[in-house]
């Protein structure tokens, strides 16, 4: 007789949180999600996902709801960049915490923000952390703890990737918030890296898949570390092509995206602030080595790229 494993979504109304519960239940899994108003997240979840009140901020809230879970995701993050500083790392710790007490095992997304310059182009599982941010830092900092509980009894999975487009809230991104405008009519798009610079994209259906397949399979070692490639942007240009013909408009006019706008306001608006730091993930050539998860599932999902920025544009109401 098969056991029914259950998950628990921290951040389940986010992008990559959301989609992963579709991901799970579409997998067998059973679902329950911790969120500060059940009756405001019922109106975005799966009527199959199981919502329960409470605050990830709250040690005692995590470790209530955890009770019988065999995966956390940690799935959740401050939004627009804001209070990285003081929201990160004590939800991280509340996770571990529940996650020992329960005997669950961690799922946490992770970003690039790790890696320096020094690693470019290819980031590998491996390679350094010498972040050149200060939520860099933190991302470091989060993945240290990570694998500290690693080393006592928390089986930890770590699953990276580039910046995220469609599923679930797919608008809360760069391409929802930079590349396009949600809701209108898509006359123009804009692009925030420079000619001739590649840069990594995550269709989040995707990822959440791979994501639900490493998790069928159960812990593999005590610390797990995978890169998800997804979607290379070789040329800078690449993802701006792909919305041209996913829209229809081979002549679709392409602007750069007003950093100077955001150099001039940083000073005053901290998501402006925070993007600004973050600017040289355009500047730079980067792409993610998925070697290891290649090894593990033997291909990585992928949506073909137009197909997926359709839908992506579908979704946030641009075609």
């Amino acid at each position: 007789m098969t056991i029914q494993k259950t998950a628990l979504i921290l951040g389940v109304t986010g992008g990559i949180g959301g989609q992963l519960s579709d991901a799970l239940l579409a997998h067998g899994w059973k679902v329950l999600a911790m969120v500060r108003d059940p009756a405001k997240a019922a109106g975005h979840c799966d009527p199959r996902i199981r919502l329960v009140a409470g605050d990830a901020m709250n040690a005692a809230d995590t470790l209530k709801v955890a009770q019988g879970v065999q995966v956390i995701a940690h799935c959740v993050n401050p939004p627009g960049y804001k209070d990285w500083d003081r929201l990160v790392l004590p939800m991280i710790d509340n996770s571990i915490a529940a996650a020992k007490a329960v005997g669950a095992r961690i799922l946490l997304p992770g970003t690039v923000y790790n890696f320096g310059l020094d690693t470019y182009p290819v980031l590998k599982v491996s390679s350094p952390q010498h972040p050149l941010s200060h939520k860099g830092a933190i991302r470091v900092e989060l993945e240290r703890r990570l694998e500290q509980a690693s080393k006592n009894g928390v089986p930890v999975l770590i699953v990276r990737a580039g910046d995220f487009f469609g599923g679930k809230g797919g608008g809360n991104n760069w391409m929802g918030q930079g590349l396009v405008t949600p809701g209108k009519p898509l006359a123009a798009v804009r692009t925030p890296g420079r000619p001739g610079v590649g840069h990594p994209w995550a269709y989040l259906p995707d990822l959440a898949e791979a994501i639900a397949l490493l998790l069928d399979m159960g812990p593999q070692s005590d610390f797990e570390r995978y890169h998800f490639a997804g979607f290379y942007d070789a040329t800078g240009h690449d993802m701006t092509d792909a919305i041209r013909a996913a829209a229809g408009k081979p002549n679709l006019k392409v602007s750069r995206f007003p950093w100077w706008a955001t150099t001039l306001l940083s000073p005053f608006v901290t998501v402006f602030r925070e993007l600004q730091e973050m600017r040289y993930l355009w500047r730079n050539d980067h792409r993610l080595d998925n070697s290891e998860l290649i090894a593990v599932l033997g291909s990585e999902p992928h949506t073909p790229v137009v197909e997926a920025v359709r839908k992506t544009l579908r979704d946030l109401g641009c075609l």
